[in-house]
């Protein structure tokens, strides 16, 4: 007796092409000679690895805004801390390398310092160091999670206590006696796992790594949202009161993803910085979390894939707006918010799906559609005669 197996979807279809394109085509084009017309540069490859760690970042605020109804002003924090906690490993993987020819970082040789403080010498390790980037963000997530949802804080309340958070920690991350790099924060990383961290194959593998790391995060929040735990999740961003008298928990449901979305980020942080090359606090100032809202929103939030291509097409649209006319770049991003805010409520991805779900409603499907156009024009044209 045979199994009946189920059919492919349009969208697990889409995800095995993109997925194919993203980790296998476009590494591949990296490594053909230049001269070929589908050579793709190595900053270029770079580059898209960059937008797609801003990507986990924007799963992240997506997992929180568009699933539970918590809009956090507090990502970045957690995206930078998992920065921060990797950078210290490469920091110290620079050893005599750096310009202070010391085993210490160049900035602790400027500022004085002698010996390594305490709290970076497990950072030798790399594995501490990565999951380091992971337990730091969820630790901060928990402590501040549980006050502000103990005290039952939720809507405009909670967005502000969190951008608040992330003000404090970038004020104190600016101060030099933190051991953290200052204002000036991390840069000039030379080595990681003792390969050149600048060297074209290290990047290749640093953006397959990324690529491979947003499909699996993906693919992981689209289990946890299809799952009962994931139908609560959901009914408490419609109604939470009616969750806590159907007998509900609505304070571990909220913490849970909290602390989820937070090491999410924090993962997204911890493959930035080594291919951005450095990190500074500036980067998890409340308007970097602002940033990652409207990425959400462009693409369209409570969807997943919505965040990916909101967060991947605004960064594209800000790398040539800033080089063909940047002092623009803010008033063209703030008018974009207001479009989709305005006529795509629903962002890049509802848009797209309505026009699907349009095509298939018409008779004939795309066929259909077609045919009706150019029955329209024909009208028209005869009525002019």
């Amino acid at each position: 007796m045979t199994q009946s197996k189920l059919p492919l979807s349009s969208e697990h279809i889409a995800i095995i092409v993109i997925a194919f394109l993203g980790i296998v085509v476009a590494p591949y084009l990296n490594t053909l000679p230049p001269t070929s017309w589908l050579y793709i540069s190595d900053f270029t490859l770079n580059l898209w690895g960059k937008y797609l760690t801003l990507a986990i970042l924007a799963i992240s605020v997506d997992l929180l805004w568009g699933y539970t109804g918590l809009l956090s002003l507090g990502q970045s924090l957690f995206f930078i801390l998992g920065g921060y906690a990797f950078g210290m490993y490469l920091m110290l993987q620079i050893g005599v390398l750096g310009q202070s020819k010391s085993e210490l970082p160049d900035f602790m040789v400027f500022l004085g310092y002698t010996q390594l403080p305490w709290f970076w010498r497990a950072s030798h390790s790399f594995w501490f160091s990565v999951l380091a980037a992971l337990w730091v963000p969820a630790l901060v997530a928990l402590v501040f999670g549980y006050l502000a949802f103990r005290s039952r804080i939720k809507g405009v309340y909670f967005s502000i206590l969190t951008q608040a958070l992330t003000y404090a920690a970038c004020l104190m991350f600016f101060r030099n006696d933190t051991a953290m790099g200052g204002n000036n924060g991390f840069t000039d990383f030379k080595l990681i796992l003792g390969y050149d961290i600048r060297a074209p194959e290290t990047q290749r593998a640093l953006y397959i790594i990324t690529a491979t790391t947003l499909l699996l995060i993906y693919l992981g929040c689209r289990w946890l949202t299809s799952t009962k735990f994931g139908k609560v999740q959901q009914a408490i961003r419609d109604s939470e009161n009616r969750v806590l008298f159907s007998g509900y928990s609505t304070v571990s449901y909220k913490l849970f993803i909290f602390v989820l979305s937070s090491m999410i980020a924090g993962i997204g942080g911890m493959l930035y910085v080594p291919q951005v090359g450095i990190i500074n606090p500036s980067d998890m100032a409340p308007d970097k979390s602002l940033e990652a809202v409207v990425w959400v929103a462009v693409g369209g939030r409570g969807t997943l894939v919505g965040p990916i291509v909101g967060a991947v097409s605004v960064n594209a649209l800000r790398s040539y707006s800033t080089t063909a006319f940047p002092e623009y770049w803010l008033f063209l991003q703030g008018l974009v918010f207001i479009l989709v805010v305005l006529f795509l409520p629903k962002g890049l991805v509802g848009l797209w799906t309505s026009i699907v779900e349009y095509i298939s409603k018409q008779e004939g499907g795309l066929r259909g559609v077609w045919a009706s156009v150019m029955e329209s024009l024909m009208k028209r044209k005869g009525a002019t005669k």
